[in-house]
């Protein structure tokens, strides 16, 4: 899943271990979900996205998912 977290946390400069300290998760975590190798549970796309003051929408990319 396509998402903005990388663009959002060096426009905070803030480290991948940084932003994964102030979310609860681990930077392997956060590097995993910026490339795109891992999606985060809904409780973690949440924190990110309040800790950016952002809706989970204008975080993470959901128009690559098909609907049934």
């Amino acid at each position: 899943m396509k998402n903005n977290i990388r663009v959002l946390r060096k426009a905070n400069k803030l480290s991948q271990a940084e932003l994964a300290d102030l979310v609860g998760t681990t930077r392997q975590t956060i590097t995993s979900i910026e490339v795109g190798k891992y999606t985060a549970s809904l409780v973690l796309a949440y924190k990110i996205a309040h800790y950016f003051n952002l809706t989970i929408e204008d975080v993470f990319d959901f128009s690559d998912l098909e609907e049934d």
